[in-house]
């Protein structure tokens, strides 16, 4: 009796490389396949970095996008300037991994939720947010109950009113 071998497409070998490598097999492959939807979707779910080599419309592709900043929120350095300014991305982002907020609109920068979730996972990130919150109570306590040396980028006027308090 003889079996019936099925033979793989390149295609097929190459998302069975990407699963395998966990992403790293990517960058191997040839142009046409990097630029195949299908295979760089696959990558981006093993490896949200991996953004980096999406072509430009990729990168404008909100659910796309979602999809890899939920891999991982570092991602957002490759994400299309426009999606930086989208709020609903960027607290996605940010809620996978806080350092993140590096990468966010200065708008964003400046939205009290963003930023309040961001400091949640570190609170040395409070030194991306904008001026008004890093001299916002909320924000800059919610940063030092993660880490107390992030008090060191809260805003001028908090701190003088901190001291103040120390001194009585």
């Amino acid at each position: 009796m003889k079996i019936k071998e099925k033979k793989m497409t390149e295609k097929e070998f190459a998302l069975k490389q990407i699963k395998q490598s966990q992403g790293n097999a990517f960058k191997y492959l040839s142009k046409e396949l990097q630029e195949d939807h299908e295979v760089i979707l696959e990558a981006v779910k093993q490896n949200g970095l991996l953004l980096e080599y999406a072509s430009e419309e990729l990168r404008k592709d909100k659910e796309f996008i979602l999809k890899a900043i939920k891999q991982d929120g570092h991602a957002l350095l490759y994400v299309h300037y426009k999606l930086k300014d989208d709020k609903e991305v960027v607290l996605t982002a940010v809620t996978q991994n806080g350092w993140s907020l590096k990468y966010a609109s200065e708008e964003l920068k400046d939205d009290k939720d963003v930023v309040l979730q961001a400091v949640k996972h570190s609170g040395h990130v409070l030194q991306y947010a904008s001026h008004e919150l890093q001299n916002d109570k909320k924000v800059v306590l919610e940063a030092m109950t993660r880490n107390v040396y992030s008090l060191q980028y809260a805003g001028e006027e908090l701190l003088n009113k901190f001291l103040i308090l120390l001194k009585k």
